[in-house]
C-alpha cells in the first residue's frame, strides 16, 4: 500500500515517513501543495496525510481541489491547528480524519490504517491474482485458501508485483519501493528475495510465478 505525506517540515515529514514505513507502507513525501498534486495525478495512493500550512497554498484549498476533481482518496489532515472551527472546516472540505500535532506515532499509524480500511475508489483491501489473495491491510497472503508464511519483505515484494501483474517491473523500481533505496547498492538483494519468494509460491503449489525479464526486471505471471 502506498501513502502520500504532504508536509513542508522536513523533520516532521521524515518522522511520519518512518512511522508509516515501519507499519508496512510505501511512502512518498511532498513538501508543497503543487508537488503533492502532481504526485497524485501520476500515482495511485491508498491514503494521504495532509498538513494545512504549506508554503505555496493552504492545505484546505488543496483538499477542496482533490474533492472537486472527484478524488476519493482517504485524506487524514495532520496539523498544529486544533480548534473546533479548524476541525469542522477540514472535515466539511472533505477530510476523512483530523489529527492535531503533536501526536503519538502509534496514533498516526492507527489513523492511517483506519482511513485505508474505510477506503476510496483507489483503495483495494483485497487483491486477487490467480490463486493468490492478498489482504493488504493486515499484510497476509492466502493460496488456495491457506495462509502463506511470508516475511515482511517478501510480502512487500509480492504486493508490488501483484499490483502490476503481467507488467515488467524494473529492479530499480523494486529497490525504490520495496527497499526504499534511491540507488542500486550493487548487491543481489533483489534476486535473492525473488528466488526465495518463487520457492514459497512453488511450495504452496501456486499457479502464480515470477518471470525474469532478462536485462529489465521481473513480471508476475499466472500460468
Amino acid at each position: 500500500m502506498r501513502i502520500l505525506v504532504i508536509e513542508d517540515d522536513h523533520l516532521v515529514a521524515d518522522l511520519m515517513r518512518q512511522v508509516l514505513v515501519d507499519d508496512g507502507y510505501t511512502v512518498d513525501v511532498a513538501a508543497a501543495a503543487e508537488e503533492g498534486r502532481q504526485l497524485v495525478s501520476a500515482q495511485a495512493y491508498d491514503a494521504i496525510v495532509l498538513d494545512l500550512e504549506l508554503p505555496d497554498r493552504h492545505g484546505i484549498q488543496l483538499l477542496q481541489d482533490f474533492r472537486r476533481e472527484g478524488s476519493t482518496i482517504p485524506i487524514v489532515v495532520a496539523t498544529a491547528h486544533d480548534s473546533n472551527a479548524d476541525v469542522v472546516r477540514a472535515l466539511d472540505a472533505g477530510a476523512d480524519d483530523y489529527l492535531p500535532k503533536p501526536f503519538a506515532n502509534e496514533v498516526l499509524a492507527a489513523r492511517v490504517r483506519a482511513a485505508v480500511r474505510r477506503g476510496g475508489a483507489r483503495s483495494m483491501e483485497k487483491v486477487q491474482v490467480g490463486d493468490l489473495t492478498l489482504h493488504r491491510v493486515n499484510h497476509e497472503v492466502q493460496c488456495h485458501g491457506q495462509l502463506m508464511n511470508l516475511t515482511a519483505r517478501q510480502y512487500a515484494l509480492l504486493e508490488y508485483l501483484a499490483m502490476r501483474a503481467g507488467e515488467t517491473v524494473r529492479r530499480s523500481a523494486l529497490l525504490e519501493h520495496v527497499w526504499h533505496l534511491k540507488f542500486d547498492p550493487g548487491s543481489n538483494v533483489v534476486d535473492v528475495h525473488v528466488a526465495q519468494l518463487r520457492k514459497r509460491l512453488r511450495d504452496a503449489n501456486s499457479t502464480v510465478d515470477i518471470r525474469t525479464v532478462r536485462g529489465e526486471g521481473y513480471a508476475l505471471d499466472v500460468n
